[in-house]
């Protein structure tokens, strides 16, 4: 793209940029001339609309996570309908499969990056943070309608659950967890919320 034209929605297109080296790439690979190569626009473009490039990727963090709102409230709004087990296996699923998964060894892989994001987020990774609150409301909201025992802690569940998640889909050069396993998982964090002899529905 010639450097002397405007680019419509500049901030979304070097999102889109960043997401797709992250994705094929890896950490290390996401450089502030590598997204704007990605995005064919001038170097001097990014630096324009971003004061820094820890700057743009902790808005780019941001973006992403957002993204996970619509997802939260499906989730929230399936709780008293289909199985638990299989709505949280499709949340995770969902959240693992995309950006997400590979959003965390680039917050972890930069100091700055994690301190912009400190001022959001003042505790925990983000997405993994973000994906045990969306847990943590769906996990309540079953619990109140009688769907978890009353002494269930979703509190408890929904980090194990994200925790448990992330190790199965955290080689991002390797196949992804099918579905069974997947299942599985979700199946056996949450079989500590009930008694003995009862199964999750």
């Amino acid at each position: 793209m010639p450097t002397g034209v405007a680019l419509r929605d500049v901030r979304q297109q070097l999102f889109d940029a960043a997401e797709r080296i992250l994705l094929r790439d890896g950490p290390s690979a996401l450089t502030s001339r590598a997204v704007t190569d990605e995005a064919g626009c001038a170097k001097g473009v990014l630096h324009r609309h971003f004061a820094d490039f820890d700057a743009f990727l902790a808005d780019f963090v941001r973006d992403r996570i957002h993204r996970m709102e619509p997802q939260a409230a499906t989730l929230l709004g399936s709780a008293g309908s289909g199985t638990i087990v299989d709505n949280v296996t499709d949340a995770l699923t969902a959240v693992f499969e995309s950006v997400a998964v590979a959003i965390v060894p680039l917050v972890t892989f930069r100091d700055e990056l994690r301190a912009r994001l400190r001022e959001t987020w003042p505790a925990g990774v983000p997405v993994l943070t973000d994906a045990a609150m969306m847990l943590t409301a769906y996990l309540s909201a079953e619990r109140d309608l009688g769907r978890l025992p009353a002494d269930a802690e979703p509190d408890g569940l929904a980090p194990t659950l994200v925790g448990a998640a992330h190790l199965l889909f955290a080689d991002r050069t390797g196949t992804p967890p099918d579905a069974r396993a997947v299942r599985r998982m979700v199946t056996s964090a949450l079989s500590g919320a009930y008694a003995t002899d009862d199964r999750p529905r």
